[in-house]
């Protein structure tokens, strides 16, 4: 067999698996993206709890770097610290470790069954959760088929000549094998593709567990890098979390590589295949690098911090350092580009207003409760620039496009500005008056004013996406997060009666505070889906503020 025709047919294959585990991870994202997101959240309560969180999400998304990605933004922003963050990182590796032993298996009998299936929910069902759960299942067959097209494809490698020097090579040099394995991993921006790569690979009798070990190694590094690469440009906290995760893989591959090069491993424990092997070792590998990494969370972060410092990041984000251009205000696209970049300017500092809330409630700060209201003053100050440049700028000659997309900036300005003011003079003043007199919620009401919150945060995140990207399923999944937040709103009512009427002594006295919160959290929810009207309107798919 040619070299360039082997390449060929292996380049098609893995080009497959990438596609195909960009489906699923799409898929799920669109099917149950804010509930996810609300489990890091919710879930991030503890070492346990967080790993657990992450190994959830890993599966789901079949991602460790996806999730590495959302709960460092979390981190950056400080819903989640970035201790919390790092052990949600951990668990995600060790649930991708589990999606490799799931589609490791022999399961070519089950792809024409998922197709099948897949296909017709995709193509026939209707409704948003049927239709993106059918994607998940169609990429999942796809990645059975791209593995079994990489085994046909490298299967006559085993007969070529030049193949043993070549294993020979790698399996001579473990150094040269795992940053091999580093290399792979990132340049298909996936640790799963990589491993399930040398699985296959392995299981056709072409790689040898002495060198795939090695490359499984380096592949889990790889897997950090590509997180610690896409987060570069990132907040400092997000990249601290994304840094040592990198810290924890590369100093415990070489701890392995090590012990590989001195001990002789019972490997044979592992599996009676090599592929089964190289699977299982990658499972036990991270699943000893959470128990061994834990204990070292806080130290790993202590050195990031000295390694990433950027002490004025925060300051320099919150100056009111206008993105409004009156040079381009003479061409209409270039003004409202820059409208666009002020409203997202200004969207940053209403989520660093947002963010603490609940921290607010449960410890007392008044110096940070202080800098939020002066961030409002910059957000009025926002507001009314905006207005004033767009005003500026209505005064010229415009299309009636770009008429209509100057009001609904014009729209998203004002609603900002209002989120602002519910921060400032109703949550705000909440939680000045629970310390006060010194109230307290009922564990059940706390969590579900925490949850809450957490979920106005995603749908913010979602917004924001809209408002940049007009993307039509983002918008929709928007709106349908309204009716979610006025269906939990009445749910969390219904409970908070509930434990009134039983005796529930903090409920009873925190009573007014609790449904206030919840009332002003919900307002803001229903500020940002008014994001998402303008891109259903123009596809027609928005009639008397219901989805079509």
């Amino acid at each position: 067999m040619q070299v360039s025709g082997f390449l060929v047919q292996l380049a098609g294959a893995v080009m497959l698996l990438l596609y195909s585990t960009r489906m699923v991870r799409t898929g799920i994202e669109r099917a149950a993206g804010p509930l996810l997101r609300t489990l890091f959240i919710s879930l991030g309560r503890g070492w346990v709890r967080s790993v657990l969180a992450g190994v959830i999400g890993a599966i789901f998304l079949q991602s460790a770097t996806a999730i590495a990605l959302l709960v460092s933004s979390f981190a950056a922003t400080g819903v989640l610290s970035v201790a919390v963050a790092l052990a949600i990182v951990l668990g995600a590796d060790l649930g991708t470790a589990l999606v490799v032993q799931f589609l490791s298996l022999d399961l070519n009998w089950l792809m024409p069954a998922l197709l099948a299936i897949g296909g017709f929910m995709f193509l026939k069902m209707d409704t948003r959760l049927a239709k993106q759960l059918g994607r998940v299942i169609i990429g999942v067959g796809l990645i059975l088929i791209s593995l079994s097209m990489i085994g046909t494809a490298s299967a006559p490698l085993r007969s070529a000549s030049w193949m043993p020097g070549f294993i020979g090579f790698l399996s001579g040099d473990i150094l040269i094998s795992f940053f091999g394995g580093v290399l792979l991993a990132f340049l298909f921006h996936s640790s799963v593709a990589a491993v399930l790569l040398f699985a296959t690979l392995a299981a056709q009798g072409i790689l040898p567990i002495e060198a795939g070990l090695p490359l499984v190694l380096g592949a889990n590094a790889g897997g950090g890098l590509v997180a610690v690469w896409l987060s570069r440009d990132g907040k400092t906290p997000g990249r601290h979390v994304t840094g040592s995760n990198l810290l924890f893989r590369l100093v415990g591959g070489m701890a392995m590589l090590a012990v590989l090069s001195g001990v002789d491993l019972p490997l044979e424990r592992l599996g009676a295949t090599a592929d089964r092997q190289l699977v299982n070792f990658h499972l036990l590998f991270n699943a000893a690098l959470v128990v061994v990494c834990l204990p070292f969370i806080q130290p790993a972060l202590a050195l990031m911090r000295g390694l990433i410092r950027d002490e004025q990041e925060e300051q320099d984000l919150l100056k009111p350092a206008s993105a409004l251009d009156t040079a381009v205000l003479k061409m209409p696209p270039l003004a409202l580009a820059s409208v666009t970049r002020e409203l997202l300017r200004m969207s940053e500092i209403v989520e660093v207003m947002v963010t603490p809330v609940m921290d607010f409630f449960s410890v007392s700060n008044p110096q940070q409760v202080q800098r939020v209201r002066q961030l409002d003053k910059d957000v009025n100050r926002a507001h009314t620039d905006i207005k004033l440049y767009i005003a500026q700028l209505s005064q010229g000659e415009l299309s009636s496009e770009e008429a209509q997309r100057a009001v609904e900036l014009t729209s998203v300005a004002i609603s900002l500005e209002r989120v602002g003011d519910i921060i400032s003079k109703e949550l705000l003043p909440l939680t000045i008056e629970k310390h006060r007199r010194n109230l307290e919620f009922s564990a059940a009401g706390w969590k579900e004013l925490t949850n809450f919150h957490a979920r106005v945060i995603t749908n913010m995140q979602l917004a924001l996406n809209v408002l940049v990207s007009e993307d039509l399923e983002t918008a929709r999944m928007l709106v349908e997060e309204k009716a979610v937040m006025r269906r939990l709103e009445r749910e969390s009512h219904d409970k908070h009666m509930a434990r009134l009427s039983s005796g529930t002594v903090e409920s009873r006295a925190s009573s007014d505070i609790h449904l206030e919160t919840i009332r002003a959290l919900k307002e803001i929810n229903s500020r940002f889906v008014t994001f998402a009207y303008p891109t259903l309107e123009k596809r027609g798919v928005l009639l008397d503020s219901r989805l079509s």
